[in-house]
């Protein structure tokens, strides 16, 4: 009998786990694939507070930042902490970046204005014609996506008491009241005392009567990757003024209805295109991403192909940002995320006593699931963390 078992083994239901164990729960985790192939693994690698609001989602992103730089402390799982700088192209997004700057210092989140000649500075490869001003988040990081949560899988099953069960996809939830039985697809059972939901957009397993009439949607990205550049030098996580447009952080500050949209590319809005640029540890240039939508009873038709146009759009607009000595690309993909529509943040939903969904987190993944699962854990249990498990203070 475990204490709680948590269905995925992305960011969301290892965070869960996690807290749980912190918490002194036995937790066991079920993946349905040989390691987690989904989100979480195919996302840009950002972990920005500074992209949400002051509010709930900012400070799970402050929680997360730190969680995140204390497990680099203890074991090496790809995270570096080298900010976060949004570049504004037009006086209009530096107005606004001026304006996210006080609003954040009113909430003891510093930033630092960077004049066009610092930015240039610091990051040379991007353009001289492309940056007016910038806005710096020292403390912010970035992740090498694709063995962040391997490593962090690894290091929880040494340190804590977290089971992961690979290549066990659960098939049926039977909740008897003191517990929930669990069956897999290998008609395996098992016991645990709760149950959470964490299945990111994969909603045909379980419950999908429940996900069918739900307000969400499954989003298509498109991202890339170029060959090692190891002579470019461009650190953390570097945002744009298609960024400024786009991020909720910014779409409630003052000035933020008197955006220019002509400055825009229209066919860049039209695909979801937001320019951002993380480069890895080996060099290489990660550039995205464009948003495509489908509600989540018609996810199919959102397709596997890579869109060459889309792809063709995204890398127009990033010449314009920055000068790299090759445009030779490594890799292509796509990832895929579910949101809610409209102004809802995330699905949660109780279907019996013991049996909880919290899904469809939308963008926030990386950067917030840390201090949500948090936040429910501690709800579910009635306990409140007193953060010791930090190596330092949150920021």
């Amino acid at each position: 009998m475990y204490d709680i078992a948590l269905i995925g083994s992305g960011v969301m239901g290892t965070f869960h786990a996690y807290h749980a164990a912190l918490a002194g729960k036995k937790a066991v985790v079920f993946e349905k694939d040989l390691q987690p192939m989904e989100a979480s693994v195919r996302n840009f690698g950002q972990v920005v507070p500074s992209g949400f609001a002051p509010g709930r989602w900012h400070f799970y992103g402050r929680y997360a930042t730190q969680l995140y730089k204390t497990l680099q402390s203890k074991c090496d799982i790809g995270i570096r902490n080298h900010g976060s700088i949004y570049i504004a192209n037009t006086p209009d997004e530096a107005q606004l970046l001026g304006e996210l700057q006080s609003q954040f210092a009113n909430v003891g989140y510093h930033a630092t204005e960077f004049t066009k000649a610092q930015i240039l500075e610091k990051w040379p490869a991007v353009q001289a014609s492309y940056a007016t001003s910038g806005m710096y988040f020292p403390q912010e990081v970035s992740s090498e996506s694709r063995r962040m949560i391997h490593g962090l899988h690894a290091f929880l099953m040494e340190t804590m008491d977290i089971e992961f069960r690979y290549r066990t996809p659960v098939q049926e939830l039977n909740d008897k009241g003191s517990h929930v039985e669990i069956t897999t697809s290998r008609g395996e059972k098992f016991q645990a005392e709760k149950v959470i939901v964490c299945n990111g957009s994969d909603f045909k397993m379980l419950f999908p009567e429940t996900f069918e009439s739900a307000n969400i949607e499954v989003v298509k990205l498109l991202m890339m990757v170029t060959q090692p550049l190891p002579k470019i030098q461009l650190s953390g996580n570097v945002l744009t003024g298609l960024t400024i447009r786009r991020y909720e952080a910014f779409k409630n500050l003052p000035s933020f209805s008197k955006l220019d949209p002509a400055a825009v590319n229209p066919l860049a809005v039209k695909n979801g295109i937001h320019i951002l640029f993380k480069q890895r540890e080996d060099g290489s240039i990660v550039i995205g991403d464009s948003h495509h939508c489908a509600d989540v009873k018609e996810s199919e038709n959102l397709g596997f192909d890579i869109d060459v146009e889309v792809g063709e759009i995204i890398l127009s607009e990033a010449k314009k940002i920055v000068n790299l000595p090759s445009w030779n690309l490594a890799q292509q993909w796509n990832g895929f995320y579910a949101q809610m529509k409209g102004d809802e943040e995330i699905f949660e939903a109780q279907p019996s006593q013991n049996i909880h969904i919290s899904t469809a987190i939308g963008g926030k993944g990386m950067t917030a699931s840390a201090g949500y699962a948090k936040e429910q854990i501690e709800k579910l249990y009635n306990i409140v963390f007193d953060d010791a498990h930090l190596t330092e203070p949150q920021a």
